[in-house]
């Protein structure tokens, strides 16, 4: 009984890689712009207006995290 191996190369599609990386890219810049807003919205925020909502100063950055890269 023969046997007949087949296998097909992918190639290296630079094209291909190029154009992922630089989505990739795009996608991590409009993301950290993203979370420059949020940490930026609330820190303008006063403690008064932190206190009427439930945040601590301290966890400002912690929650803009969470917005931007958990959601």
């Amino acid at each position: 009984m023969a046997y007949t191996a087949t296998s097909t190369h992918g190639g290296f599609n630079l094209i291909a890689r190029f154009a992922e990386l630089v989505a990739n890219a795009k996608d991590a810049y409009a993301r950290r712009a993203e979370f420059n807003r949020t940490y930026a919205e609330l820190q303008g925020l006063s403690n008064r207006e932190l206190d009427d909502i439930g945040i601590r100063r301290c966890d400002i950055k912690d929650i803009a995290r969470d917005h931007v890269y958990c959601s």
